[in-house]
């Protein structure tokens, strides 16, 4: 293929990314409104579990092929990327705020899922009863949201609901994970052109690629100031893939990891510790926090090169 095909594949995508996000976020508010949930619950279930799509396919694939570590390194990666770049980078573009219910139930449930990882990976391994475990705890995690009813906090102007809206956001997550795996297959064809090595393509382009969707339906969600779905969907995300991920992988088929994976996680451990840390300070992560929180995931992604 040439580099202009490479090119308008690239630009479509991107089309697509913020084209889908922008339907997801909107009919996803508007469902929220008529069931009478929270845009953050909506955004840490039926959005966070659509827009982690790419991870859950690749982490499932490569734990069935028994290359465990990569199963656990795409979730690490992916999560890290999220809470680092994508969250840094929209609380660099205007500060993301924080409510007390989503700092102790939220923030308390990424601490408390980091700190369950590092003990059941300590070993090196992951067994099957271990990942039914994770699975449970998110699912007893969403069934906790939907019957909690949280009232929403954010109404924004942006009309009533209508029958169409749920199958636009289904449409709108196809579309969204459609265009990120277009995206880094152009993209990383002209890598390739370019010379560059198949590593570092893994952990820039295909990292980069596979948390679109989260990067692209959170920012449009902040745009639209619905700040409570922006988040929620990052946080959402990051729960899903290390419970529902990981869960389900093990089960399927046991994990059994290198001790430089086992590192991993506990940074991501700490990584979410300095995050949930962050919301607490003036119930909001900050520009400030932000660009923090890209330095240091810099920082991560500059040592794995």
């Amino acid at each position: 293929m040439t580099v202009a095909y490479q090119l308008a594949i690239i630009a479509l995508s991107i089309v697509g990314l913020w084209k889908g996000a922008d339907w997801v976020v909107e009919s996803a508010a508007r469902i929220a409104r008529k069931l009478g949930l929270s845009e953050l619950v909506i955004g840490l279930t039926v959005v966070a579990i659509g827009t982690s799509a790419p991870e859950f396919a690749v982490s499932i694939t490569a734990a069935v092929k028994g290359q465990a570590d990569i199963s656990i390194g795409n979730v690490v990666g992916s999560n890290i990327f999220n809470l680092g770049f994508i969250l840094g980078g929209v609380a660099l573009f205007g500060g993301v705020t924080i409510s007390r219910r989503m700092l102790w139930r939220d923030g308390g449930m990424l601490i408390g899922t980091g700190a369950l990882l590092v003990i059941l990976l300590a070993d090196g391994t992951l067994q099957s009863w271990e990942g039914a475990i994770l699975a449970s705890l998110l699912v007893a995690y969403v069934i906790f949201l939907f019957v909690q009813k949280q009232p929403m906090e954010e109404v924004p102007p942006d009309g009533g609901f209508h029958w169409w809206d749920i199958p636009l956001v289904i449409v709108g997550i196809a579309v969204i994970v459609t265009a990120g795996h277009f995206l880094v297959v152009s993209a990383s064809a002209l890598a390739r052109l370019a010379g560059v090595s198949e590593w570092l393509i893994g952990v820039t382009i295909v990292a980069i690629g596979t948390s679109m969707p989260e990067f692209a339906t959170s920012f449009i969600a902040l745009v639209r100031g619905h700040h409570g779905l922006s988040i929620g969907n990052l946080i959402g995300s990051d729960l899903f893939n290390l419970l529902g991920v990981l869960g389900l992988a093990a089960m399927l088929r046991p994990l059994h990891i290198a001790p430089e994976a086992w590192e991993s996680v506990v940074i991501l451990a700490v990584f979410m510790l300095i995050v949930v840390g962050m919301m607490r300070t003036g119930w909001k992560i900050s520009r400030t926090e932000g660009a923090i929180l890209l330095v240091l995931t810099a920082i991560r992604w500059w040592m794995n090169l």
